[in-house]
């Protein structure tokens, strides 16, 4: 990408679209396209249409999903499945009928078996039963790597799908009732400290583990996929598989030593309780990142360091939507 390439953030104030804002800015990227949901509804097919013939992007970063965590996920399986297919069904059609040049299109590892090998690598893709707490929107991510596979395909079209383990960091979602793991804990902890409570109360057993990505890594490695040479990425896409890529730390913990990790950072000393009552979800989920190691890049972001930036970001605790499009 050049510094003056027309640049297509989808999601711009999304976790994911935020930090690859920011990046993009930061390296000197001035020619971006950025739509709030109120500008543009990426679910009328129309009118994503339009912005595409009017403003001819030239590279597109797919990050726009309605996303949240196992409560939000098991409440309203239909509306994540319904408005992803409608997001990234749009925004792909409409990149190939602009002849967009890359797109990347933004997952995650929750498209892989439940209880598939670990560490999870990219052919493990429908080798198994998903994990039923997010089947809706794990089928949803599903179908957009086959759209992006079957548009490379059948229209010589170049779109990589990257699928990053569990993220955080700035902009997350932080109501309690939509959020993923680390947000809810990082909530959790510093309302605790902030009532002077004793103890602290963490969903399941706490024996699952987890990879957590920082998000400003992840923004790091997609600009850094999307300026790869062409025949570098050429090889991402081959045909013979889809052309998806982990990213991740390759490191895990389990839940239990994240929810002490968050505790230290937030200052907040009381005694931790599992409530067995509540899902595990998937008992591990570690990434294989050995295709984007070779490629020369790797995450750099501790999850102490990561924690410590996310809380101090914190105002307010917003009870955001899990939607990010």
């Amino acid at each position: 990408m050049e510094k003056d390439s027309r640049i297509y953030i989808a999601g711009h104030r999304g976790l994911v679209g935020g930090a690859i804002h920011r990046e993009l800015a930061r390296r000197g990227y001035g020619n971006l396209l950025l739509k709030t949901h109120a500008e543009l509804d990426l679910r009328d097919p129309l009118a994503v249409r339009h912005l595409f013939e009017t403003e001819r992007p030239e590279y597109v970063f797919l990050a726009a999903a309605k996303v949240g965590g196992i409560v939000a996920n098991d409440t309203y399986p239909a509306d994540f499945l319904r408005e992803n297919l409608e997001i990234q069904t749009n925004v792909i059609d409409s990149a190939c009928r602009s002849n967009v040049k890359r797109l990347l299109f933004l997952g995650s590892t929750c498209i892989y078996p439940r209880d598939c090998p670990q560490p999870i690598r990219e052919e493990y893709l429908l080798t198994g039963p998903l994990e039923a707490t997010n089947r809706a929107y794990a089928l949803a991510k599903i179908a957009g790597i086959e759209m992006c596979w079957s548009y490379n395909r059948q229209y010589r079209t170049h779109y990589l799908a990257a699928m990053p383990t569990n993220l955080y960091g700035p902009g997350d979602n932080f109501d309690l009732e939509t959020s993923h793991m680390l947000p809810a804990l990082i909530r959790k902890a510093m309302e605790a400290k902030a009532a002077g409570a004793q103890t602290m109360t963490v969903w399941g057993t706490g024996t699952p583990r987890r990879e957590l990505l920082y998000s400003d890594d992840l923004a790091e490695a997609c600009v850094f996929l999307m300026n790869l040479p062409d025949a570098e990425f050429a090889r991402l896409l081959r045909q013979a598989e889809p052309p998806l890529i982990n990213i991740g730390t390759g490191e895990d913990r389990s839940i239990r030593e994240i929810a002490e990790l968050v505790c230290r950072v937030t200052g907040f000393g009381g005694e931790l309780r599992f409530d067995t009552t509540r899902p595990d979800g998937t008992p591990r989920k570690l990434c294989d990142v050995s295709r984007m190691t070779a490629l020369g890049w790797k995450a750099r972001t501790s999850l102490e360091e990561g924690i410590r930036r996310t809380v101090e970001t914190v105002q307010g605790l917003p009870a955001t939507s899990g939607a990010q499009h």
